[in-house]
């Protein structure tokens, strides 16, 4: 386990952002992603951070990008800091197996969220209305059953501190357009469907995710941000599968259920998340890297 890195400050890079886990710099006209190891609940940042997350948040965004790169471009052009330009590369200690150099993109105002089964906000909305995200679904659907076929649920994309809202299709198209739009639901579930093979070999449910899609400078559509990690996804044990009640997920969950044991109101300032949550937490994030690339995470 390596010392976790709560922030970064890259003496001679311009930070463009600093998201809830990443800080992001400006290459020339790439841009530098640094996943830090900050890990929020409730859109609130915790402490202390969680050691070895922005290492296996990396790793398994890379992972997808090669398996993925035959079905969609990405916007990765390297992972490997010593190709990397000079004034990235004598920053190598903070970066070296938590960092992405990119290509910027012009991001789509829409998240595209993939839903396999029926949990988290779809099933809220769900048991409200009997629809998730203008999806109309039959009546007396258990919590956790797999949806077939899979639904695209796009998502606005909410100011920092702020909760994205779940739209429907018919919501997307009046923001981005109805053509771009039905093209991003075919490639969001043509993606999801591929990675759900993939994920199922290695014994493993990809519950949901979500994707971030742009146009890279030619104009084509591309992937970017992270992929199918489990700040992303819900991930679950295909073994410990069963319907009708929550599942065990590799992600964060555990925090969030100790936060909520806390009888936390989710407003600033969150409790301090004590010792043996955050070691479980990252021996959660180390275990979906194993199973997914089938291998431990370098230290």
């Amino acid at each position: 386990m390596t010392s976790a890195i709560a922030t970064t400050d890259l003496d001679g890079l311009e930070l463009v952002r600093r998201g809830k886990v990443r800080d992001c710099y400006a290459v020339g006209d790439d841009l530098l992603l640094v996943a830090t190891d900050r890990l929020s609940a409730y859109d609130v940042v915790l402490s202390p951070p969680i050691p070895d997350k922005g290492a296996v948040l990396t790793s398994l965004s890379l992972f997808w990008f090669d398996q993925l790169k035959e079905l969609v471009p990405n916007h990765l052009i390297t992972a490997d800091v010593d190709e990397m330009p000079e004034e990235v590369r004598k920053h190598a200690d903070v970066l070296r197996g938590r960092s992405m150099l990119v290509k910027r993109l012009d991001m789509v105002p829409v998240e595209c969220v993939a839903r396999g089964y029926l949990v988290g906000s779809g099933w809220k909305d769900y048991q409200r209305t009997g629809a998730v995200c203008g999806h109309e679904l039959p009546e007396g659907l258990p919590l956790s059953v797999k949806l077939e076929p899979p639904l695209f649920t796009p998502a606005t994309k909410a100011e920092e501190g702020e909760h994205d809202e779940n739209i429907s299709l018919e919501q997307a198209m009046e923001i981005i357009g109805e053509e771009k739009a039905l093209t991003l639901e075919k490639l969001t579930l043509e993606v999801y469907g591929r990675a759900r093979e993939i994920a199922a070999e290695r014994g493993v449910i990809i519950a949901d995710t979500k994707f971030e899609f742009g146009y890279d400078a030619e104009g084509v559509l591309t992937i970017g941000d992270e992929v199918l990690t489990a700040d992303s996804s819900r991930f679950w044990d295909a073994a410990k599968y069963q319907e009708g009640q929550n599942q065990e997920s590799f992600d964060k969950q555990m925090v969030r259920d100790w936060l909520d044991e806390q009888g936390w109101d989710h407003s600033p300032p969150a409790p301090v998340i004590a010792p043996e949550i955050v070691e479980q937490t990252t021996s959660t994030y180390r275990e979906i890297h194993r199973r997914i690339t089938g291998k431990d995470l370098e230290s």
